[in-house]
């Protein structure tokens, strides 16, 4: 896994990146919240740890930060801070686990493995973008592995995107599939695909000008 590091304690930061590298993976490590800010605008990482009390920005704002950049990460917080509000606050944020301090290197690993595990795709979703996933057989699109509720016409959307992935999927085949019991101008269609987009925490439907909309594949 590619894993992002916040922790300002430079002996500790060092130690979790070694352990973990010799894991086999890939981290990336910060001591000051601003920095690893920018380096997630820039680059994508499956997974995120995270000191609370870091320079910068603490570890909490930051979750929020890249909430509203529309950038969602499995989330690790590895801190001293023990009151319920920040232990609340952190999983009201989206965090899939907390570590207090001390914790042993191991006990990280274990951790981390699980959430590898968990977000391993099944060969019958289709990949759509980090996060997103799309379940051929049930017709359900998914975030995480949870799903995502779509109205009718949104989940017609993204089955009839999902199964063109890398392919144009032009005005007329919105009208045929999705709107086939009525007559409606491409206005309508953009207006329709405008309100899902606004719904998706990733924004992976592109809209290629005068043609119609698109799914890259990953």
């Amino acid at each position: 896994m590619k894993i992002l590091l916040l922790e300002d304690e430079v002996m500790l930061n060092e130690s979790i990146c070694e352990y973990l590298d010799s894991e086999g993976h890939h981290v990336e490590s910060f001591f000051n919240g601003l920095a690893a800010l920018e380096a997630i605008k820039e680059n994508s990482y499956d997974l995120l740890v995270l000191d609370i009390n870091v320079p910068g920005i603490d570890g909490l704002s930051f979750l929020e930060k890249i909430h509203e950049l529309k950038i969602h990460v499995s989330v690790i917080y590895i801190s001293a801070l023990v009151d319920i509000e920040d232990i609340s606050r952190a999983y009201t944020l989206g965090c899939h686990d907390y570590l207090k301090k001390p914790f042993h290197l191991k006990e990280l690993s274990l951790r981390v493995d699980r959430i590898k595990l968990s977000s391993v795709v099944p060969r019958v979703h289709l990949r759509l973008c980090k996060n997103y996933s799309y379940d051929q057989e049930n017709s359900t699109l998914l975030f995480n592995q949870e799903v995502q509720i779509l109205t009718k016409r949104q989940a017609q959307i993204i089955d009839l995107l999902s199964r063109n992935r890398g392919r144009i999927v032009d005005f007329e085949q919105f009208q045929t599939y999705v709107w086939s019991e009525q007559i409606v101008d491409n206005a309508t269609i953009r207006a329709e695909i405008n309100r899902l987009k606004k719904n998706l925490k990733e924004d992976f439907v592109i809209n290629v000008r005068g043609m119609g909309y698109m799914i890259d594949k990953p």
